[in-house]
């Protein structure tokens, strides 16, 4: 679970300054309860650390609200991939010019089988260098740092449970120069040195919580993993959740389609890593010992501009192609809707269902939720994703101009975070929690007034004359 995400000298997150000592600090967004009392199911419990299951940002149109998701996606891509991102070079701050040889820092603090880790690390970006990285175990009274590099020409040191590993000293000697994250090296085919070395699994566990358990979807994507849809249980399940939205869908249908022409118009590197995944379930089939997934199925879900396609295979080997179409109340049941001839508002509904039915323990951050939602949809999704996740270990964090959303019988007040740009253009990012907001207020008109900022501030540019 997401606990913090800490950022400075990022897109139009510069620093900014300790009240009490002046001292220039990270920008910091956080999944901390707060003092409210009010809706106490919104807690995931922890023995270490309790954390929200939901945040919503808000802020006006170039307030830097969708550069904290920015921030996110850097450094999750730049963990995995093990590479600099294309274009990151030019996204240090450029409130000042200085700023471009300055370090650029990222944190994140995760809870992982209730222990809590800190993982982050400096670059200067406009060089493409690594400056600092480090992983520290936290707890009330003290931390503990795993690993750590301080400095561009710095080794990586160790703390007593991984220092003995005389694989790591060789790894990180074999580093030496490179421009790659120790983090990434140790997850890039290391599985036989876990094997091995239990002491260090917690490096490959940081790994996957950022690859697979961190899921940022920008405004014009979807939810990445939507492969559990391929039963005629979810499907229902799913038809149903649409029909609640009101949307006249009554059910979802797999129409048989030709594999050889869905094939034909999938991206050519989608269409590689298919067909690597299926000559690995096929090794698995046809080998002595193999174990297949407890159905002896592989299959996947893949969504165009106009259809959703899904490819099967069983154990015959044989693939199977169907695409998903929809069938509306009032319209004869033999009439069929691809998801290109479905209403904006109905694919994006259609896109968003998987984290109401998911059951893995995710934290989801969604750029611009309310794209192509009526406010009412927007507000009950967010009821229909604290009903579905009551018992769940799933984080939902939003960015979003929906001020109805602004409600204190929804969200909780350290729920609630604005960002807004100071003279200078360095966004700030605070929660609500900060002012002292009675819970019978009418949130969202005082956010509309500009009483917490995060709403535009217009200029006339165009005077109106009177009619003389």
């Amino acid at each position: 679970m997401l606990v913090r995400f800490n950022v400075r000298n990022f897109l139009s997150f510069y620093e900014r300054k300790d009240p009490e000592t002046d001292m220039p600090l990270s920008h910091e967004f956080s999944m901390l309860p707060g003092k409210v009392r009010l809706n106490p199911e919104h807690i995931i419990h922890s023995k270490k650390q309790d954390v929200l299951k939901m945040a919503a940002i808000y802020g006006a149109n170039a307030s830097g609200k969708s550069n904290i998701t920015k921030a996110m996606r850097f450094f999750q891509k730049i963990v995995v991939s093990g590479k600099f991102p294309v274009g990151s070079t030019e996204k240090y701050s450029k409130i000042y010019v200085e700023n471009i040889n300055k370090p650029s820092y990222f944190e994140c603090e995760i809870l992982i089988d209730e222990e809590l880790y800190a993982y982050g690390f400096e670059v200067i970006l406009s060089q493409g260098i690594i400056e600092a990285e480090w992983l520290t175990k936290l707890s009330k009274d003290s931390q503990i740092n795993l690993f750590y590099k301080d400095g561009k020409n710095d080794k990586y040191h160790f703390n007593d449970s991984l220092k003995d590993i005389r694989a790591l000293d060789i790894y990180q000697e074999g580093m030496q120069g490179s421009d790659s994250l120790f983090l990434y090296e140790m997850n890039k085919n290391k599985q036989g040195f876990y094997n091995k070395n239990p002491n260090a699994l917690i490096l490959n566990k940081i790994f996957n919580w950022i690859r697979n358990d961190l899921e940022i979807i920008s405004p014009n994507m979807p939810v990445d993993d939507a492969s559990f849809l391929i039963n005629s249980t979810s499907l229902k399940k799913v038809a149903d959740l649409l029909n609640s939205f009101d949307t006249g869908i009554v059910a979802i249908n797999e129409i048989k389609e030709d594999p050889e022409k869905v094939f034909d118009i999938i991206p050519p590197q989608i269409r590689k890593d298919i067909l690597q995944q299926i000559e690995m379930f096929t090794h698995i089939v046809n080998s002595k010992n193999g174990n297949t997934n407890k159905k002896g199925k592989w299959n996947v879900l893949m969504r165009n501009r106009n259809d959703i396609f899904g490819i099967e295979i069983g154990e015959d080997l044989k693939p199977q192609a169907f695409s998903l179409q929809f069938s509306h109340k009032n319209i004869g049941s033999n009439f069929y809707f691809k998801i290109s001839e479905e209403s904006d508002g109905t694919a994006r509904l259609f896109e968003l269902i998987e984290i109401l039915l998911s059951d893995k323990e995710k934290t989801y951050v969604i750029d611009e939720l309310d794209r192509c939602l009526h406010p009412c949809l927007t507000y009950k999704f967010i009821q229909n994703f604290f009903e579905y996740t009551k018992n769940k270990k799933i984080q939902l964090i939003v960015t979003t101009h929906e001020s109805r959303l602004l409600d204190f019988k929804l969200l909780r007040r350290d729920e609630i975070w604005f960002v807004d740009k100071d003279k200078f253009g360095n966004s700030n990012i605070y929660s609500l929690e900060e002012y002292n907001t009675r819970f019978d207020k009418k949130i969202d008109k005082a956010y509309l007034e500009g009483r917490y900022g995060g709403v535009p501030l217009f200029t006339t540019l165009f005077p109106i004359r009177e009619n003389k």
